[in-house]
């Protein structure tokens, strides 16, 4: 019988939309968490493409001071020991910058997820509310039809269990929760 009420009142395909768009955001998240790795991942390889560069360009260096004959020279040692600093400078705002974009990735994803959750709820909502104003149509149905068919208000007995094909607790908590 329950199924017949959720469809009849709309309830099912309530649900159903619910947990298709919890699906979706999962789907989402589960991108958004893979291309953050393949971000990280990128961002480590750059590193060490970047780490061979400062190496070359520090041996270049070292070169050119040697042909000038500067070896021995402060300014040279200095010079050299800033070019290597701004290197590994450079190095470390490559990874940071792909451990940032890794970390937006994830917390979009998690972002996702938590708008999946949310629909589903949300479908879970619309359900119980189709269900309640279905049972209020119901309800008000009912009662015209017996005010006008016997002079009462009141259903004959057992009218209920037949006429739903459930009793009224069972009614009930179907009306209230959509379970």
């Amino acid at each position: 019988m329950s199924g017949i009420f959720e469809s009849l009142s709309g309830a099912g395909a309530l649900r159903a939309e619910g947990r298709s768009a919890q699906n979706i955001a999962n789907f989402n998240a589960a991108v958004a968490e893979r291309e953050a790795e393949a971000v990280r991942k990128a961002a480590g390889f750059a590193q060490i493409r970047q780490a061979k560069k400062a190496a070359e360009i520090k041996s270049a260096l070292t070169a050119k001071i040697g042909a000038a004959g500067g070896i021995g020279s402060p300014v040279a040692a200095d010079l050299a020991a800033e070019q290597a600093t701004e290197l590994e400078l450079e190095n470390i705002l490559i990874g940071l910058e792909g451990e940032v974009a890794a970390q937006r990735g994830e917390i979009q994803a998690t972002l996702d997820r938590l708008s999946g959750r949310f629909a589903k709820q949300r479908g879970k909502s619309a359900a119980r509310r189709a269900n309640v104003q279905f049972g209020m149509q119901l309800a008000t149905v009912g009662a015209a039809g017996f005010s006008k068919g016997a002079g009462t208000n009141v259903a004959p007995a057992g009218t209920f269990r037949t006429t739903t094909g459930m009793g009224q607790v069972q009614f009930g908590r179907k009306f209230l929760t959509g379970f």
